[in-house]
This record gives structure tokens, sequence and C-alpha cells, in this order.
């Protein structure tokens, strides 16, 4: 199934939404269930950008935000795909989770552009992964420190852009509107610290934000060129500390691990 949100914001999701439907598969197979559905829980998933392609994918979806209006578009949008019986909005916060579903309950967990937002991330991570099963799939999503720094610095703001780099937060100044920051090193220890081991790493947005949007729009083959060397590049760690966002993949140990 190729990247049901292409073509032009597919240069935000793809690696994510491989490497993501990769490790439902998966999960799948290791689960041996007849039915070949997952239990997922997407925390912080509002209008459904990803809970609504994975129930497309056969999984039963349940989404955790604190935004009544994301939920009701949620709602819409599943019932747009055909998905309204797999998918379930419940209103809360990663902070609170437990308050809204069940621990030891998911066979897998997005966690996507949360942490960002949280007072306590490792608190966010640590509900997350206590939401997984044994053996469950953890998917992490949240900005990167160096593509931030690199963008200021490309722009011209080289103050902010040095600014972003001795915030504890990352932050380049008081109108950023991104509360925190990650480095690649950061995210794998508060993975690591919940309990769960971390499988893969990935950059996201290496080059995507920093390519003329017109060039992509207009020149043929660029679109698929730039997805191809995005794919590429996610994987190598010289490109972790230039991009974007950083995904990291995790995993719950298994009742013998335990």
């Amino acid at each position: 199934m190729s990247d049901p949100m292409r073509p032009r914001a597919s240069l935000r999701t793809a690696v994510v939404w491989e490497v993501l439907k990769d490790a439902l598969d998966r999960r799948v197979k290791a689960t041996g269930r007849e039915s070949h559905s997952l239990d997922v829980l997407d925390t912080g998933g509002g209008s459904g950008n990803f809970a609504v392609p994975v129930a497309r994918l056969g999984h039963r979806v349940t989404v955790v935000d604190p935004s009544p209006n994301a939920l009701f578009a949620l709602e819409r949008r599943a019932a747009e795909a055909g998905v309204a019986d797999r998918v379930r909005g419940v209103q809360g916060d990663v902070h609170g989770l437990f308050d809204v579903v069940e621990r030891a309950g998911f066979d897998a967990v997005l966690c996507h552009g949360v942490l960002e937002y949280l007072d306590d991330p490792a608190e966010g991570v640590r509900n997350a992964v206590s939401a997984l099963r044994p053996s469950g799939t953890l998917s992490l999503l949240a900005a990167g420190l160096g593509g931030a720094v690199l963008a200021r610095a490309l722009a011209g703001h080289f103050t902010e852009a040095r600014q972003a780099l001795s915030d504890p937060a990352g932050r380049w100044g008081d109108g950023d509107p991104v509360p925190r920051r990650f480095t690649a090193e950061q995210l794998t220890e508060l993975v690591e610290e919940s309990g769960a081991r971390v499988d893969a790493v990935h950059g996201v947005r290496v080059f995507a934000d920093l390519v003329p949007g017109v060039l992509v729009d207009t020149e043929p083959g660029a679109l698929e060129a730039l997805l191809k060397l995005e794919a590429a590049a996610a994987e190598l760690a010289a490109f972790h500390s230039v991009a974007t966002q950083l995904h990291v993949l995790g995993e719950t140990r298994d009742a013998d691990e335990a």
C-alpha cells in the first residue's frame, strides 16, 4: 500500500508511514492472530492523519486527544474513509492516559508530535510504553534540534540559530512556536529509561523543508526523487543531527525478558 497522504503532504509523512506500516506488519505476523488486526493507540492523534490510514490497514485504533474539535474531525474523516467502525476517539491526554484507556492494552502506540508540548516528556514516554502489551511497538515522533538550527541559519537568523543550540529546550527565541526540541540521543534515552528497547532511529524531513516548494511542485519527477532521497538518508546517523523531526521505533520486552 502506498502512502495514503500523497502527493505533496507525503514529504512530511512518507518515511514515518513506511516504517510504521512495516512494523505493524511484523507485529501482525508475530501475534499469529487469524484476524490480522491489532489494537493501536494514537496519543495526540488529532484528526487522524495516521489513525485513519492505520485503520484502513484493518487495525482497531483508539485516538486520545485533548481537543474536541480534532476528535470531531477524526470522526468525520473516519466515516468518509469507511473505517468508522475501527476508529474510536477519546478526549484526554498522555499525562492522564490511564484515566481513559487501559494499561498494557495495545499492540502498538503512536506518540507523534506530543513530547514537544509536555512539561515532563519522560512521563509521557513512560505512559506510552505502559500502554503496550509485551513485545508491543512504540512509534515516537518529535521535533529535532538540528533541523531548527539549520533552518534559522539558512534564513539568515544566525543569533536565533545559536540561541537554539544553547537553549536547554532547543528554542530559538520567545517567538518560537515549538516549546521543546530533542536530539536523537535524548529521545533514545527517554525510550530506554522507560523500559523499552530502541529498534531504529530515523531522520524525518532532512531535505524536504529546505527545498523550494515551487521546485518540487513544478519540476517533473522532483517529488518522487526527493521522497527516495529522504528514505535513503533517514536511517543514516549522519543526517539525524539536521532532520526537522526524529522518529524512534521501539519495542517493549516480552514476558520472558520482563
